[in-house]
């Protein structure tokens, strides 16, 4: 099993924007991302600080992407 890489939050939105996810709305330091297909998860962004691997693999989960598919659209 590959290991996942160490990600901002900044950078994760990034490339989920390039999958068609848009930020709907933010709260605090959340971000709320919805594809027009109706999948949706909330990515925090906090300044220098990175996504856990644990969190990484829960947005993934909802975004249904694997990490070959996030390592693609980091590109």
């Amino acid at each position: 099993m590959a290991k996942v890489p160490n990600l901002s939050g900044k950078s994760i939105i990034k490339s989920l924007s390039r999958a068609g996810f848009v930020v709907v709305r933010i709260k605090g330091s959340h971000h709320f991302v919805r594809h027009p297909d109706g999948r949706s998860t909330v990515v925090p962004v906090h300044a220098g600080e990175s996504i856990g691997p644990g969190l990484l693999l829960k947005i993934l989960a909802d975004c249904e992407l694997t990490r070959e598919e996030l390592r693609m659209l980091m590109k």
